[in-house]
């Protein structure tokens, strides 16, 4: 079984960390690496041919999202996006050093902040309710005259969680004009559709590679008249707000896979729709399981905890079985302490360490999810009897692959 081509034989439920690449993004990219050889930025036909690689890519992410193409700007993936984002804005206007954001932000957002913090700003990190969200009063509540910037991610990478960015925006503008709105969309942009400007959002970040397109490039979003200035200095690459040779390539994958999520959103959408209540339901059937994703999460991410099984234990099993799946952001998933996410949430630590997330695509099948569904009760019954090795210590550590 498979859920994308080159996945032969695996049961692969761990978009959320990653995508296979799409076909048509790997046939553009590769169509640049054979027939472009020349540098966006030279004035030469073989310079005009990349650049316009370049700019149909950034056409098609802008129809796509909601905002005009000069709004955006490609970087090397969702990281830079955010951390150009909060600190661009901070250089922008340095005389505002506070900063509010959420305890179940994406590291990017929040180890941004730690730099931050280093540079003399302070950070507000606001708790959230249990299913991950960050109440919109408290955020306005912990506003102040200095304050630089809100950033709150639209779809949580872990649990699904959807924040209502639109109605937060508002709040935060009615509040204090002057405040910037950045959202970490990187889990978004396959998940719903996306309209910048009714969002209202200052500033957004992206990434190709969770959307089939390649690792390695993403896109920033920058509403007409937000004061911002480019951190990576050097040439007069992106208009001058990002140095550095274009990745054309990568770049004209990421349109790609965009424009193929554009013209098949209605079957990607119902696909994901479809996938993702069967396997809740599944998993809700379940003797000891619990859906940790609240009912109204993106259909795309299903995380759940397996009571009294320890998660690196049955991630082990199920990839024995040729599943995979994960325990949450693959950037952490090495680490043997807790996710933060669910910690925030209110989890204990138990119940955090027995918790997996499973994430789709709309090339899942039916018969993957039923496969998996079956697998897991299996397994679930087997590890749930005494076994020497459940209380040993933990599996070695995986490197950091998002």
């Amino acid at each position: 079984m498979t859920s994308e081509e080159g996945l032969v034989g695996m049961i692969y439920l761990d978009h959320a960390a990653t995508t296979p690449v799409r076909p048509e993004a790997a046939a553009a990219a590769a169509a640049c690496w054979q027939s472009q050889a020349g540098n966006p930025s030279s004035i030469h036909q073989a310079g005009r041919a990349a650049r316009g690689s370049v700019e149909a890519a950034r056409s098609r992410l802008a129809a796509f999202v909601g905002c005009h193409a000069r709004e955006l700007v490609f970087t090397s993936g969702g990281t830079e996006s955010v951390q150009a984002a909060l600190v661009g804005s901070w250089l922008a206007r340095p005389e505002r050093r506070h900063v509010v954001t959420a305890a179940t932000e994406h590291h990017a957002v929040l180890h941004t902040c730690d730099l931050l913090r280093q540079l003399g700003v302070d950070v507000t990190v606001l708790s959230t309710d249990p299913t991950g969200r960050v109440d919109v009063d408290a955020v306005c509540g912990a506003l102040r005259p200095d304050t630089l910037l809100v950033s709150v991610m639209r779809v949580n990478n872990e649990l699904g969680t959807v924040t209502d960015t639109g109605a937060l925006a508002d709040a935060v503008h009615r509040s204090d004009p002057h405040v910037l709105v950045h959202s970490d969309m990187v889990q978004a942009l396959a998940a719903e559709r996306l309209n910048l400007r009714e969002l209202g959002v200052d500033l957004a970040s992206f990434s190709a590679h969770k959307v089939g397109g390649p690792s390695g490039v993403g896109a920033l979003y920058v509403r007409t008249g937000t004061p911002w200035t480019s951190v990576l200095k050097g040439g007069a690459q992106e208009r001058g707000l990002r140095a550095g040779t274009e990745n054309v390539a990568g770049i004209a994958g990421f349109g790609a896979a965009v424009g193929w999520l554009a013209d098949h959103w209605q079957a990607h959408e119902a696909a994901l729709r479809s996938r993702g209540l069967r396997l809740r339901r599944g998993l809700e059937r379940m003797d000891g399981v619990v859906v940790n994703s609240p009912p109204d999460a993106v259909p795309g991410i299903v995380n759940a905890r397996f009571v009294g099984i320890r998660s690196d234990i049955l991630l082990m099993r199920l990839d024995l079985e040729g599943i995979c799946a994960s325990a949450g952001s693959a950037c952490t998933a090495g680490s043997l302490e807790p996710s933060h996410v669910l910690t925030a949430c209110g989890m204990s630590e138990e119940a955090v360490r027995e918790s997996v997330r499973f994430s789709l695509s709309d090339s899942t099948t039916e018969a993957e999810i039923d496969t998996t569904l079956a697998v897991l009760t299996r397994l679930v019954t087997s590890l749930r009897r005494p076994h020497p090795a459940s209380s040993g210590p933990g599996f070695p550590a995986r490197p950091c692959v998002d």
